[in-house]
């Protein structure tokens, strides 16, 4: 398992399925997910039932974040699009709104991030961050991503269109 003082991330497992309902139909969330629906238990508890695929397999993987002093769920990571021949994949942080700004998102990518080289041996990672995202933008440059370019108006929201910044950090 991936443990620090503050965090530990660990597979998904059945009774996941009220955090995950309650994660996945949080509207905030939809606009850095790509969501545009709610998504039903019965579509989350397949999911589940196919969580612990091989990483290689399925090319994706989500982990729990739980914060260390209780095991409560506060958010997930997912490694995503993973390209073997390159040895690359997104990575995404969702933290409940209730737990943002704890540290929880820093400490996991400290975690995560040599898991990835080390175990799931990814050459780099990379994600996709809407400009305005600041706490987002922070998070990732503090750990070491780079900005790579922006994409003009990459992202659709509510307001109008919306730029999105790449980072990348070499494993």
């Amino acid at each position: 398992m991936l443990r620090s003082d503050l965090v530990f991330l660990r597979p998904l497992e059945a009774d996941d399925l009220d955090f995950l309902y309650a994660l996945e139909n949080d509207p905030a969330v939809w606009s850095v997910s790509d969501t545009l629906a709610p998504v039903s238990r019965y579509t989350l508890r397949q999911y589940l039932d196919s969580a612990a695929a091989d990483f290689h397999e399925v090319r994706q993987l989500r982990l729990v974040l739980c914060g260390t002093a209780t095991g409560a769920a506060v958010g997930t990571v997912d490694i995503f699009g993973f390209e073997p021949l390159h040895q690359r994949a997104g990575v995404g942080i969702v933290v409940l709104p209730e737990h943002r700004r704890h540290g929880y998102a820093q400490a996991a990518l400290a975690l995560l991030l040599p898991y990835a080289r080390q175990v799931l041996q990814l050459h780099q990672l990379h994600c996709t961050i809407a400009a305005d995202n600041a706490a987002s933008l922070e998070l990732f440059a503090a750990a070491g991503f780079r900005t790579v370019g922006t994409r003009q108006q990459w992202l659709r929201r509510p307001g109008g269109w919306q730029d999105a910044v790449e980072m990348q950090q070499l494993l």
